[in-house]
């Protein structure tokens, strides 16, 4: 028998081992994983114009997604046009997804008091109508308690000139706005600063609730 040279005998146990790396590799890939994925939230504020709400809420550390939307009304798949004009009963409504680690909901619902003015039963600012007041939306009797307790102590407070009139509703379904209005602070920066100036949201917000906002 013919001996095998020493460079061809490396040579195959190179292959060798780069075959068994790949087997390897390849198995462990296939090895599924035990991470499980990370439970997130949800809540649906109305505060009038859902841009402005869609705005304040992305600034809050463990916030996720916002979507404008609406909720509360009568019709299926409103549109714009039928939320500002018609009579849906539908609200101007933000959905928030959020990670309950970071935050929780008790301080989403404070943090959205803050930001609007919860003694308005007619609207929000400049903007006036049913689709323009304000709700909290709650999925269930945990949310709702929270929710009757933070307004409670806000009216205990005394610091707003008149009872909040926020209304605290049950949940129903939740249909997105258009395309145009996800993310139009973003999109539009220009014209939503002059709305949201011209509008007074934030110089109402100051003189109701004063330096306690800075703390929400």
């Amino acid at each position: 028998m013919r001996t095998r040279s020493a460079p061809f005998v490396a040579i195959v146990a190179g292959i060798a081992a780069v075959g068994l790396a790949f087997i390897s590799s390849a198995g462990e890939q296939d090895t599924p994983t035990n991470e499980v994925p990370k439970r997130l939230s949800s809540a649906v504020f109305a505060g009038g114009c859902f841009w402005c709400v869609e705005s304040d809420f992305d600034k809050v550390d463990g916030v996720v997604d916002t979507i404008s939307g609406y909720t509360g009304g009568r019709i299926a798949n409103p549109t714009y046009k039928q939320v500002s004009h018609e009579n849906t009963g539908h609200y101007e409504a933000v959905k928030i997804t959020y990670d309950p680690d970071v935050v929780s909901y008790d301080y989403l619902v404070t943090y959205f008091l803050h930001h609007v003015d919860p003694t308005d039963a007619d609207g929000q600012f400049c903007d006036k109508g049913e689709s323009y007041r304000t709700a909290i939306f709650v999925a269930n009797p945990n949310e709702r308690t929270i929710a009757d307790a933070d307004i409670a102590a806000v009216d205990a407070s005394g610091v707003l000139p008149a009872p909040v009139v926020t209304q605290v509703i049950g949940a129903e379904t939740f249909w997105p706005a258009e395309d145009y209005h996800q993310d139009y602070y973003k999109k539009n920066p220009l014209k939503y600063r002059y709305y949201r100036a011209s509008c007074g949201r934030d110089g109402r917000i100051k003189d109701l609730w004063g330096d306690s906002v800075a703390d929400h």
